[in-house]
């Protein structure tokens, strides 16, 4: 996979106007805080978004935004296979606010947590389940040792596989009509 054009934090924000920002993350996590201006596309539908995304990209540079940027870079690879251009905010919203630049917030959405948090939430139960029911029943403390070591793996992959299935639940998933909304404006 070649690397994705990056844009650190402090120039982005300098040219925010130029860009058109999609921002990638669960719909919890947009609403919780986003750039300036930021669409929400998931990274799960982005492929459905293409059409109009090519669009946007003739009229102004696609600034593709996530967290941490692991999930941007893999959506500035998914444009590029489509013939695309897009940027990746390096360091991701993350670093965007760590030097200190404005986010918005949607302040009539309830946002459930942030992936990260759900992620640890998910994980953490899970090892006190399987060694609470290890007292018991042997054979559960092996719950605990295949999270511990999905928890390894993703670590040294970069990569979440218990991520992935926590944003397929229905509060992390966007609003269809909000979709619509989003790709339409994009289109326009």
């Amino acid at each position: 996979m070649n690397t994705p054009a990056a844009v650190q934090p402090v120039q982005a924000a300098e040219q925010l106007n130029t860009y058109t920002v999609i921002d990638v993350r669960t719909p919890g996590e947009f609403a919780a805080g986003h750039l300036p201006g930021a669409h929400n596309i998931p990274l799960d539908r982005l492929g459905a978004a293409l059409p109009a995304l090519k669009t946007a990209a003739t009229r102004r540079a696609l600034l593709m935004v996530c967290a941490s940027g692991n999930r941007s870079a893999t959506a500035c690879a998914q444009l590029a296979d489509a013939d695309i251009p897009a940027t990746t905010l390096t360091g991701g919203i993350s670093a965007w606010i760590q030097q200190g630049h404005r986010i918005d917030r949607d302040i009539t959405a309830k946002a459930p947590w942030p992936m990260e948090r759900q992620v640890r939430l998910a994980a953490g139960s899970l090892v006190v389940a399987g060694l609470a029911l290890g007292t018991r029943y042997r054979p559960a403390r092996w719950l605990s040792a295949a999270i511990g070591g999905g928890l390894a793996f993703s670590a040294v992959t970069n990569t979440c596989g218990m991520a992935a299935v926590l944003a397929k639940l229905p509060y992390n998933q966007p609003r269809t009509a909000d979709l619509d909304a989003t790709l339409q404006a994009l289109g326009e």
